[in-house]
């Protein structure tokens, strides 16, 4: 037990650069003291001196064994590529002030070796210190030990705690932006978020009830036996069908695993994917999940029960991306056995030429028929920004046109889904989320389903 001590001791004690520069000026006295032998005593003086104030030092720094304690405070799940904050709390448990560096331990997948507060802390404080860590991928992301190096007034000596705070915290798909948009999507506050109002249209809703028509009623809706008995206008009100099956589909071939702002077109898909099941149910329709490649990885069926969200969570969070090509005839074969019933499926995929779609177009259309098929891609934001750039050489110009080729092909692969009559999304990976959650909006508001 004493060896132990002393190990530990000799590992979490250390020399300040304070104490190198006065010794250094120790051993200048030394050595001038063979020009000027009056300057021997002074040094051995000086000497002893440090000695006597570095024991005083360690004495000070090790009056209590255990100096700080400290708490780490975290959501029991982070959400991917969102901010989510941590808080530490720190406690001087002795009657002296100190001056602390504190270094928190953070999961090696955020990639930050350096990350540490410096403060002054006085007799028996509270410190509170927040900071916000930005996971751009899924998984378990192990938090270790808090490194409290301290020092006093004599700054001679550094102690250094170690305090166990090692915990393993679970990545899911961002939580934060799914409670962002479960706010009343209709409401002004939403506009912030982009959501759009849509206007309702078609009669594929169930009657309501009959209330007074105020501005921007649908004049088609005037009930004129009520407006006659009331001696005002009055119009018939309807709610819209629920318990519809929506889907998500996510492509998980290599065509997803292109980065943007660190964060994967696939982990954008999952992202969007969890905050559309949300709203889905929100709305009392049933949501259901389907992750592919060569072959159906993952089926949730469609549902709105108790438990879904949580179902669809917990599955959307096991998901990983693969390195082979889409199998879209497979995938239709599967889904035409086990959906049944019509439903609305967003497909999250990314088609980056046209002659890559023209080899699926085929299996979409029958997909088509038997649902509401909507096909999500992406734009490629690189692309886009590098051809806005000016051209300065004949290399650039040729580059810019390529880049202006791709961009139109995209356009086109857009302009032959609706030739078929199907629905596309061609969206910024930023703007997945807000441009899904409108189409869902639109589709449901339209009475298409």
């Amino acid at each position: 037990m004493i060896l132990k001590n002393i190990i530990s001791f000799f590992k979490n004690t250390f020399l300040s650069a304070r104490f190198f520069m006065l010794i250094a000026v120790v051993i200048c006295l030394y050595g001038l003291s063979f020009v000027w032998s009056f300057l021997f005593a002074i040094a051995h003086t000086a000497l002893f001196i440090l000695l006597i104030a570095t024991v005083v030092d360690v004495l000070l720094l090790y009056s209590k064994k255990h100096a700080f304690s400290a708490e780490r405070l975290t959501q029991k799940l982070l959400s991917n590529g969102d901010d989510n904050p941590i808080e530490l709390n720190i406690e001087n448990n002795t009657r002296f002030n100190f001056k602390i560096d504190i270094y928190d331990e953070l999961p090696v997948q955020l990639q930050q070796r350096d990350f540490h507060f410096a403060l002054n802390i006085k007799a028996k404080e509270d410190k509170k210190l927040k900071y916000t860590v930005h996971p751009t991928e899924r998984g378990a992301y192990a938090f270790g030990n808090l490194n409290i190096l301290f020092t006093n007034f004599l700054a001679l000596v550094i102690r250094r705690q170690i305090i166990d705070l090692k915990k393993e915290i679970p990545v899911y798909p961002s939580i934060i932006q799914m409670k962002k948009f479960e706010l009343k999507l209709l409401e002004k506050a939403s506009i912030a978020y982009g959501i759009k109002r849509v206007r309702r249209i078609g009669q594929s809703y169930e009657f309501e009830q009959i209330k007074t028509y105020v501005q921007g009623d649908d004049f088609r809706k005037i009930n004129w036996k009520a407006t006659g008995k009331h001696n005002q206008i009055m119009v018939n009100q309807y709610i819209e069908e629920r318990s519809q099956s929506i889907y998500c589909f996510i492509d998980k071939s290599r065509n997803m695993k292109l980065p943007f702002y660190n964060l994967s077109l696939f982990d954008y898909a999952i992202n969007a994917s969890l905050v559309l099941t949300n709203i889905s149910l929100q709305k009392q329709d049933r949501a259901g999940f389907v992750s592919f490649s060569d072959k159906l990885d993952s089926f949730v069926k469609a549902s709105n029960n108790r438990g879904q969200l949580r179902k669809i969570l917990e599955n959307l969070y096991r998901q990983k991306e693969n390195y082979v090509e889409t199998n879209y005839e497979y995938l239709y074969a599967n889904i035409r056995k086990r959906i049944t019933n019509r439903s609305l499926i967003f497909l999250f995929t990314n088609f980056e030429s046209l002659n890559n779609l023209k080899r699926n177009i085929s299996v979409l259309r029958k997909m088509n028929r038997l649902h509401l098929l909507v096909v999500i891609f992406f734009e490629n934001t690189e692309i886009s920004n590098f051809k806005e750039k000016e051209a300065n050489n004949l290399s650039e110009i040729y580059t810019q046109t390529i880049a202006e080729k791709f961009n139109y092909e995209k356009i086109q692969i857009v302009q032959e889904l609706k030739k078929y009559g199907i629905q596309a999304i061609y969206t910024k990976p930023e703007d997945l989320t807000v441009n899904t959650i409108n189409k869902y909006l639109e589709i449901k508001a339209r009475g298409l389903l």
